[in-house]
């Protein structure tokens, strides 16, 4: 191959790279194409991607259910990257001639694989695996601090458990993680994505630990107490001992690079567990 023809190769790359025009179709995507360094390519996402806090300026195609295929075409996109929900939205854009990339982020493993996809596509690679490296470290932290604990990952602000209770299921990454700690989910079911549950249930589960994913706390007007105290009063390990805890940050429910953060928050739950009950 000659000199003038690898230089026009790499011309015709370097153009392309410097036209992408993404849509990221989910906060977790759009947050993970931020973080590669990617972000200056997004030219459009939907309504809750609000981080980091440049992505809030950003043209939004709709929500993460429902995103208008008039507005993404709008936008001109080179590329748009999508969760496996919006497989239809991808059939009809490869139709028109748009580049799709369809990733999947239920399960650990998946979050870690789309990170290095998406860095693929973008000419990232190198970013994606520092990314990928720092949770792999992160996950190898929570190893050996306490072990054969049953733990509950609940989503969403109870003031009342009377019902309608989320909680973090088998085929999702909560699971993973508990698992990577050495501990068990104290759901045992075959019961996808956030199964629901009511008091029974969770007497049932009977739980040592209890984590409170409420990143809308705040906004909702309702302290700690308002939360914590209907579980304290529940006859389970975690209410009998006080282990009931709150991660209101609002990546608990966001599968991307901020994904350390909450391996770190969980670690600090599992290190206060460990050290208050002596096990």
């Amino acid at each position: 191959m000659s000199i003038k023809t690898i230089f026009f190769i790499l011309f015709f790359v370097l153009t392309l790279s410097a036209s992408e025009r993404i849509i990221a179709l989910s906060p977790s995507i759009n947050e993970i194409v931020f973080a590669l360094g990617a972000e200056d390519k997004v030219v459009g996402n939907t309504t809750f991607c609000d981080f980091p806090k440049e992505a809030v300026n950003i043209p939004k195609v709709g929500g993460y259910f429902n995103p208008s295929l008039e507005k993404i075409l709008s936008l001109n996109p080179t590329l748009v990257i999508m969760q496996e929900n919006n497989t239809q939205l991808a059939q009809k854009l490869a139709r028109l001639g748009i580049q799709t990339k369809i990733i999947k982020i239920e399960k650990l493993a998946d979050i870690k694989n789309s990170i290095a996809e998406i860095g693929e596509v973008l000419g990232k690679k190198e970013a994606a695996k520092k990314i990928v490296s720092k949770i792999d470290e992160e996950l190898t932290k929570l190893t050996n601090i306490t072990a054969n604990k049953r733990v509950m990952f609940v989503f969403g602000h109870n003031t009342s458990l009377a019902s309608r209770i989320f909680v973090a299921g088998q085929n999702l990454y909560f699971d993973d993680i508990i698992n990577e700690s050495g501990n068990k989910n104290a759901l045992q079911s075959q019961r996808k994505g956030q199964p629901i549950l009511n008091m029974e249930n969770i007497i049932a589960c009977n739980p040592d630990i209890v984590i409170l994913l409420s990143h809308s706390m705040k906004e909702m007007g309702l302290s700690r107490d308002d939360l914590i105290n209907p579980w304290l009063k529940l006859p389970i390990n975690a209410g009998k001992t006080n282990f009931i805890y709150i991660i209101d940050k609002t990546y608990s429910g966001i599968p991307s690079d901020r994904l350390v953060y909450f391996l770190q928050d969980f670690r600090e739950i599992l290190n206060d567990y460990k050290s208050k009950s002596g096990n």
